[in-house]
């Protein structure tokens, strides 16, 4: 089956004044990452229930709509970013969830930056760094919920696509050419692969061991399924996580066991604080970060405007 896409550019192009029209660079943002729009000029908002073929983002710190303007200084490039992503765990099938980076494609991206919060699974990766993705690990696409599954949207796509140059070179180089100018410290940034897992729940102490020893540096609800689709579309990707809490991983167990030993014996029992995530702390975090972030986005885009 070849999907036909023209509704959706259709229903975007009618929105947009001709100049906004062909953007030649994507954005995703990820939670708590939206405010991206502050720095675009002469944005237009392109709400999703007006685009034929979009979800509707239902979690906390995401939008719904396109944000069509100019980014970088000068002439400067013209953009679009998507104010909120889909997921599989809100129930989005995965051709919904790539849908935006389909059209995006259509419509003249040529580059793709993907953002998204992330905990850390190195303890040598803390909290509020910009991770520089150079690879992944997606367990769901090696257990059968890869977005590429089933027919192809296009004949013209490759069926088979590879992915050991799934993360452009020339773009991570233009991202720390931004941070020298930026002047930002050695320590704000880091490189390292990301893993994709399904979500919504946080990983298990043994999960998130298993993904550290797996070769991951810090691990996700999203991103994955675009990456995917933006490089079967012939887009040049750039992901950033923002580090937004520890992955809880305590190098030993309570036992509950010796605790009541412990009791019975008369002893006095210490009880250990019990460490937890929430989705309030990635929003904080995201919000406190958020400026460092939207200013390398900028700088890179700036720097296209010369490639």
């Amino acid at each position: 089956m070849i999907t036909s896409f023209a509704s959706s550019i259709d229903a975007i192009k009618t929105a947009l004044p001709k100049k906004l029209q062909n953007p030649r660079v994507g954005i995703i943002c990820g939670s708590g990452l939206s405010g991206i729009v502050d720095i675009v000029r002469d944005v237009v908002l392109v709400p999703y229930e007006n685009i034929p073929g979009f979800s509707t983002s239902t979690v906390p710190g995401h939008k719904s709509a396109l944000a069509f303007g100019i980014l970088g200084g000068g002439v400067g490039v013209p953009v679009v970013a998507m104010l909120g992503r889909f997921h599989p765990y809100e129930g989005h099938s995965l051709s919904s969830v790539v849908y935006p980076v389909r059209i995006m494609a259509k419509l003249g991206v040529k580059d793709i930056i993907i953002t998204n919060a992330a905990g850390s699974l190195n303890p040598d990766i803390p909290v509020g760094t910009i991770v520089v993705i150079q690879d992944h690990l997606a367990l769901p696409n090696l257990t059968g919920m890869n977005p590429l599954l089933g027919p192809q949207t296009s004949l013209d796509l490759p069926r088979f696509l590879p992915l050991s140059d799934a993360y452009s070179t020339s773009l991570r180089r233009l991202l720390f050419l931004a941070a020298s100018r930026l002047q930002l410290d050695d320590s704000a940034l880091a490189e390292g692969t990301y893993a994709w897992v399904s979500g919504p729940t946080y990983e298990t102490p043994a999960e998130g061991r298993f993904l550290r020893r797996a070769g991951a540096d810090v691990v996700g609800m999203s991103t994955v399924p675009e990456v995917l689709a933006a490089r079967e579309e012939g887009l040049n990707v750039m992901v950033l996580s923002l580090v937004t809490n520890f992955v809880v991983i305590p190098d030993t167990y309570r036992s509950i066991r010796e605790e009541v030993k412990a009791e019975l014996a008369g002893k006095k029992v210490d009880l250990p604080p019990t460490q937890t995530v929430s989705h309030e702390e990635v929003l904080a975090i995201g919000k406190e970060k958020a400026g460092v972030l939207m200013k390398l986005v900028e700088n890179v885009i700036d720097s296209l405007q010369s490639a």
